[in-house]
């Protein structure tokens, strides 16, 4: 997050970074970071997994709007269309039936579509927790995704816990487990070995459950 305010990345949410009052300590952050580049780069974009039904929402904002231009309902002042429809933005109104069709696939192809659009070799991509609607299928699908833009030139920075997306090729990797931060080998990860074993003797687990 601080990463994005520094870099003054777009984020694919509801609000951008500079405005998110959620993100008024990460902006200080921002403020104290010293960003050196190979390449200044503006393209790109910061994505939190819970941000995701924020960027549908704004999506079908952006359709409704389309749509009612299309149709001769130009510009017009905000307050006096608002005024118009008793305090609800029409294109807000009418967002929500597009937003049912944008929701209506599972999260994970619609994610999955978000990267396939987006993502190229040009940018920079700060990706918080991406896995989190993504089967181990779609995951293996967005480190394709990510291998071809770093082919090109993109670059990531990736927040995860996930085993599958920490096996990049060639990933650099830093625990924050404590301090200080430092670089760790995938195969020292506690939760690449904690899922192996899992996967190897998932009774060894469960069987303190019953």
């Amino acid at each position: 997050e601080g990463i994005a305010a520094a870099a003054e990345l777009p984020t694919l949410g509801s609000a951008e970074v500079a405005y998110d009052p959620s993100l008024g300590a990460q902006r200080a952050l921002a403020s104290s970071l010293r960003l050196s580049w190979r390449k200044r780069t503006r393209y790109g974009f910061y994505l939190r997994a819970e941000d995701f039904f924020g960027y549908l929402k704004r999506m079908a904002r952006d359709e409704a709007r389309m749509v009612r231009e299309r149709r001769g309902g130009g510009p017009r002042p905000q307050s006096e269309m608002e005024q118009e429809w008793g305090g609800v933005h029409p294109d807000e109104a009418a967002s929500v039936e597009y937003l049912t069709a944008y929701d209506a696939r599972s999260h994970g192809e619609s994610f999955l579509d978000l990267f396939n659009r987006r993502i190229d070799g040009t940018g920079l991509y700060l990706l918080d927790e991406p896995e989190a609607p993504l089967s181990p299928q779609r995951q293996l699908a967005l480190l394709a995704l990510m291998s071809d833009a770093v082919a090109e030139g993109g670059q990531f920075v990736v927040a995860t816990h996930s085993p599958i997306l920490l096996a990049f090729p060639g990933a650099r990797i830093y625990s924050f487990d404590e301090a200080p931060v430092r670089e760790v080998a995938y195969d020292d990860l506690e939760h690449v070995a904690i899922t192996r074993d899992f996967l190897r003797d998932p009774d060894r687990y469960l069987r303190h459950l019953r």
